[in-house]
């Protein structure tokens, strides 16, 4: 399991650094890089539920290995991928296999270890490997990118992948309900066709246009799809593949609704960290790993030692308080003013790398916890369903908002209204990466002037979207110090330790 994560959250962190020379080799748009995330996150977020609810049927093995082959040979896929079209639909079966791992995850570690000392070391030590692959990650992106090429920060999974599947299967043990009535194929499929049809409209409405065609197509068929879905489920009681009881439970509701908001505010955050030290300050995809140190640093070891508190604290107090620090952390970003270098960002990120740290252990903790280990599989999908929705709209429209936000300051100054027309055409493409050196976009005479304004609104963009996610940060944090609590937990979650 810690293998695969590793690999899985490498690969999340050595894409965001990849992006800049990904977009120089594919000629790829500032829409076209978000896909590049947002169609693995949301093909990811359509398979989980299915994939957990499947793995609790079929055997946990049997998804946990396809999922390992899937994801490998998508990655090589992406890597020889000569468009950006290619690329994305890759990185979107990545996210089918990514799917079937991260849903069986936590549910086979649920399996091996019963209590609350147990299940702590265990997920304190898996999110550990977590903290490692967020912290080495920019810098094995960086590395790759420089010395070898975009292409490698995908194809660095197939030895992983091919690695990893010895030991999954000859030591992983397989593990089904014993009471499975049944695939749940209609719930499969309505589920996930409404859940990819919402995230497709949200994601891409905003460069689409909220009334066209494609978007309301989307969202109406895809509110009936989820309307349906909840039918079949409450028609088919035990033997569906969610039960809708669960969202009677004051505590699934709130590592739920908690763990989306965090995740939609903090991933989203770190894209835009990340394209403003590369584009506003120029910094290569090597020098941005190292300067993401201090936040990835700080998540490995304190995802360790979070783990040492599963037993002794609270598990809504521990979650509650990584949320709250990740929303302070987010917060301290407006310390950064448009002649600032790196440093002012060292607040943020040793306090939103706490955080962050301390979030994964307890977080899973909770969401197997509240069900028996037959039914982990699904619990386990659930969760990482909200996870992983989370981060697709939250880069996706927190990158949108900030695309709008560039443009309409660039536009608003003093340069953009000495450009006239040009004012639009040239703050798109300092939305899109070109901050810190507008040659050749704008009159010789004006370069000075109009690279201190791109600058300006960057930055002011950037603390002004970040300020937000800290306010939809700090709301998930509410609602997990006021609905999660211990009484909520399965027998075998604070049971002693074996």
């Amino acid at each position: 399991m810690c293998v695969t994560t590793f690999m899985l959250l490498l690969d999340v962190t050595v894409v965001n650094v990849g992006l800049p020379s990904l977009r120089e080799a594919l000629h790829a748009s500032f829409a076209e890089q978000q896909w590049v995330i947002a169609a693995y996150t949301l093909s990811m977020a359509a398979f989980l539920l299915s994939s957990g609810s499947l793995a609790d049927q079929i055997g946990r093995k049997k998804i946990f290995t396809l999922g390992l082959v899937v994801f490998t040979f998508a990655s090589l896929t992406a890597g020889l991928a000569v468009n950006p079209w290619m690329l994305n639909l890759a990185r979107g079966v990545q996210g089918m296999g990514a799917a079937m791992l991260f849903s069986v995850g936590l549910a086979l570690i649920g399996q091996e270890f019963h209590g609350a000392r147990a299940r702590g070391t265990a997920f304190g030590v898996w999110g550990g490997v977590g903290g490692l692959a967020f912290a080495f990650g920019p810098l094995i992106g960086g590395s790759l990118t420089t010395a070898l090429s975009w292409r490698w920060i995908f194809l660095v999974n197939v030895p992983i992948g091919l690695l990893a599947l010895l030991p999954t299967m000859r030591k992983l043990r397989e593990f089904r309900d014993p009471d499975s009535r049944g695939i749940d194929w209609a719930g499969m499929t309505t589920f996930g066709l409404a859940l990819a049809l919402l995230l497709f409209g949200l994601m891409a409405g905003n460069s689409m246009g909220w009334d066209c065609p494609p978007i309301l197509f989307a969202f109406g068929i895809g509110a009936i799809l989820l309307a349906v879905f909840a039918a079949i489920q409450q028609s088919k009681g035990r033997a569906a593949m969610l039960d809708l009881s669960l969202f009677r439970i004051r505590s699934f509701n709130g590592v739920a609704w908690g763990t989306f908001l965090n995740n939609a505010a903090s991933l989203a955050s770190v894209f835009l960290l990340i394209s403003y030290m590369q584009n506003a300050l120029g910094y290569s995809a090597w020098q941005t790993g190292v300067r993401f140190l201090p936040l990835t640093l700080t998540l490995f070891v304190v995802a360790l030692l979070t783990g040492r508190l599963g037993g002794a604290v609270s598990p809504g107090l521990l979650l509650g308080t990584a949320i709250a620090l990740i929303a302070v952390g987010l917060g301290l970003v407006t310390l950064v003013q448009p002649s600032s270098n790196w440093t002012a960002l060292l607040p943020s990120l040793i306090v939103t790398g706490t955080g962050m740290g301390m979030f994964n252990p307890p977080r899973a903790a909770v969401t197997v916890g509240i069900v028996g280990p037959a039914r982990a599989g699904m619990a386990s999908g659930v969760g990482q369903t909200f996870q992983q929705a989370g981060v697709a709209l939250g880069v996706s429209g927190f990158g949108a908002l900030f695309q709008q936000c560039v443009v309409s300051a660039f536009t608003g100054s003093d340069v953009g209204q000495q450009l006239g027309d040009q004012a639009d055409s040239v703050a798109h493409e300092v939305a899109t990466g070109t901050a810190n050196d507008l040659s050749g976009l704008v009159p010789p005479s004006m370069l000075d002037a109009a690279n201190a304004a791109a600058r300006t609104a960057y930055v002011d963009s950037l603390t002004e979207v970040v300020r937000l996610c800290a306010l939809v940060a700090a709301v998930g944090a509410v609602l997990v110090f006021t609905l999660i609590r211990r009484s909520d937990l399965h027998e075998s979650a604070v049971g002693g330790s074996t």
